[in-house]
């Protein structure tokens, strides 16, 4: 068969190219230490190495969501712990203002004091992220959670969600409590507590002060209904009644829920020789003293119920409020002594409920670094995988890029004594 010199040269020429052409992409494997540089070199390996390339860059975005996720609740526990500082500091004013031996100077005085404390929870219950976010609004985050009304009181503007942001794959979690969770809520195991106040709101124009109330039986049938003791009769021969809220009609009922009539009588014939009269209901008993007039309600109610919910502000405000005014009538010191009563069982209250929020914040923050972990290791794991599918063995191409070395030198030393050959060298 006769070959042409056509087809030497076109087969040298081949060679040539195809040991250059390897010798490039081992060169190119060399210089950027990646096995698979384009995916027609492995396009198994080219293919696995992109959902793991996703993979890991979800695991960044969400490590950048753990920090944003860490900010917002360490500010919150901050803001917390500032907050269970300045109830300790208002129960402390109002057990000293509860003092008998003090003046109405000396109890405004302490009012003056109580009312910087309160302001000091009023700017925490507002404060911002780094953003410019109000913190314990939920998703109404662009203005004050709490704003105060027109008649001094403050009220919750924001909206009952606790603002979460997804920190894991499979974790959605709360980086804010919302306004009302933090400052207007009790922990689940608050118990009763008592207040000497009508219905509508307004004060009581007698004189009886209360202790308790105190649990007797927490087993009882009836533990976990409101009651309230409401005066009738007249100013000279008061009466008295236990009621019981019924939430299937929404009203107070005079009988308990087994349809036993609560306890009733007439003031004056019931009263013991210390002048109180001590009264037992839905495993709970209170003690009753001074003189009643009609009309007047004595609330026991479960705290943070539907009939009297919780509220750090309207605790504070009641408590400045009897401070500010002097006590010059039986009428008034009763106002006052019922209402500290009343304001330091809601500021226990409201610092185990304000405690329990932070605990529950620390957690979080414990998870985060427990995720953190996890992400660590997933993050060793996918470059592993990454370096096992498109990483070079410098070795290996080494040796390569040597044999394609010699290779080519072969192809282009084969090129050119071919291409001297001819039949007049022999003749």
């Amino acid at each position: 068969m006769r070959i042409s010199t056509v087809t030497m040269f076109e087969q040298s020429t081949a060679s040539l190219n195809r040991q250059q052409s390897e010798l490039m992409r081992v060169s190119q494997q060399i210089a950027s230490g990646r096995r698979v540089v384009n995916p027609s070199d492995d396009p198994q390996a080219a293919s696995r190495a992109i959902g793991v390339d996703q993979a890991k860059a979800a695991t960044e975005q969400f490590s950048d969501s753990r920090v944003s996720a860490r900010n917002s609740l360490s500010q919150t526990e901050s803001i917390i712990n500032s907050v269970s500082d300045a109830i300790t500091s208002a129960k402390g004013l109002l057990i000293q203002a509860s003092s008998d031996t003090l003046t109405d100077e000396q109890r405004e005085s302490i009012a003056s004091e109580l009312k910087g404390v309160y302001e000091t929870i009023v700017g925490q219950a507002n404060s911002t992220d780094g953003n410019g976010r109000y913190l314990f609004g939920g998703y109404k985050d662009n203005s004050p959670p709490f704003v105060k009304s027109a008649d001094g009181s403050v009220e919750y503007k924001g909206d009952t969600n606790a603002r979460e942001q997804r920190v894991d794959a499979t974790r959605l979690m709360p980086v804010a409590d919302n306004g009302v969770t933090i400052f207007q809520s009790v922990p689940s195991g608050a118990g009763y507590v008592a207040e000497a106040k009508k219905e509508d709101g307004t004060l009581n124009q007698g004189n009886v002060t209360y202790r308790g109330p105190q649990t007797l039986d927490v087993k009882n049938a009836d533990y976990g209904s409101d009651y309230r003791v409401s005066f009738d009769g007249t100013a000279a021969d008061p009466t008295y009644q236990v009621q019981r809220f019924d939430n299937t009609t929404n009203a107070w009922v005079d009988n308990d829920t087994d349809g036993a009539a609560l306890s009733s009588g007439v003031w004056a014939d019931d009263i013991n020789d210390e002048g109180s009269i001590s009264l037992e209901f839905g495993g709970l008993s209170i003690s009753l003293e001074g003189t009643p007039a009609p009309d007047d309600e004595i609330l026991v109610a479960k705290s943070g119920g539907d009939v009297r919910g919780a509220d750090l502000f309207r605790t504070m405000e009641e408590a400045i409020r009897v401070l500010e005014n002097p006590a010059d009538n039986d009428t008034k010191k009763a106002d006052q002594r019922n209402t500290l009563n009343t304001a330091m069982r809601d500021l226990d209250n409201s610092l185990d409920n304000v405690l329990t929020v932070r605990a529950s914040a620390g957690a979080r923050l414990n998870e985060l670094k427990v995720i953190d972990a996890v992400a660590d290791n997933r993050m060793l794991n996918y470059t592993q995988t990454l370096s096992d599918l498109v990483d070079l063995d410098y070795s290996e191409a080494i040796s390569e890029y040597s044999l394609r070395q010699v290779g080519l030198q072969a192809a282009q030393k084969t090129f050119v004594d071919m291409k001297g050959m001819s039949l007049l060298n022999y003749m």
